[in-house]
């Protein structure tokens, strides 16, 4: 762990001097940012975000939305795909939150440490750790490692995730590598996401350019393999 955790900073710190260092900035109130990240799931940024519109459109209010027709969901949310999977996911998870506070709201979050507030988030159905992940710290400000595709496949190459952890494990490893600094956490997210999508792509990853190739055990490798 040491060692890992010294890499994490290494990282971050040349993540942000190649990209900048965001900071943070409250996003979505809790439920909006729950909801939004379930339609953000296996569809882009502009399909979800129109997905989100639209259902604020057709039900302003989630009491509304809560109480609607099944279907009359699914046909709201259609742009941002498998509406039928998500329209009954959304709605289980709205009648969850009332059941359990009498309120459609999850802003009360906010003032419980991270691990409490993580785990009132996973006990509702069909949260898991990175949608609970993105509830904590874009919405709430708690610090927790959303880990996505790009952060998973970045963090593997580096060696900062193990290889044979998987992508809900890895949540709790790099909170424990980066540690409970919130704008850290926020800043290495953002900054390993750009990375994938720029530099270590999934495939032909441009090591030449990358700022970490030399602690980079896959950089090693690929560079290795191209020897004559």
């Amino acid at each position: 762990m040491p060692d890992a955790s010294a890499l994490a900073s290494v990282v971050e710190t040349r993540l942000a001097a190649r990209y900048g260092r965001p900071h943070w900035k409250a996003h979505a109130p809790a439920l909006d940012e729950l909801v939004a990240t379930i339609l953000s799931q296996h569809t882009s940024d502009m399909n979800s975000g129109r997905a989100f519109a639209e259902l604020q459109a057709r039900f302003p209010t989630w009491e509304e939305a809560a109480a609607a027709d099944e279907a009359a969901i699914a046909q709201a949310i259609q742009s941002g795909g498998l509406a039928k999977l998500k329209a009954p996911r959304i709605q289980r998870m709205l009648h969850a939150i009332e059941a359990q506070t009498g309120a459609y709201s999850l802003d009360w979050l906010r003032d419980l440490p991270a691990a409490d507030a993580r785990a009132r988030l996973l006990a509702l159905p069909g949260v898991g750790p990175k949608t609970a992940a993105c509830v904590l710290l874009f919405s709430l400000g708690l610090p927790s490692m959303p880990v996505d595709t790009h952060v998973l496949r970045v963090g593997r190459r580096l060696g900062l995730i193990p290889a044979g952890l998987g992508a809900d494990a890895a949540h709790a490893w790099l909170d424990g590598l980066i540690g409970p600094a919130r704008d850290a956490i926020y800043a290495l997210h953002l900054n390993l996401i750009r990375h994938g999508r720029t530099v270590c792509k999934a495939r032909a990853p441009a090591c030449g350019q990358c700022v970490l190739s030399d602690r980079c055990p896959s950089a090693f490798k690929t560079k290795n393999e191209n020897l004559p």
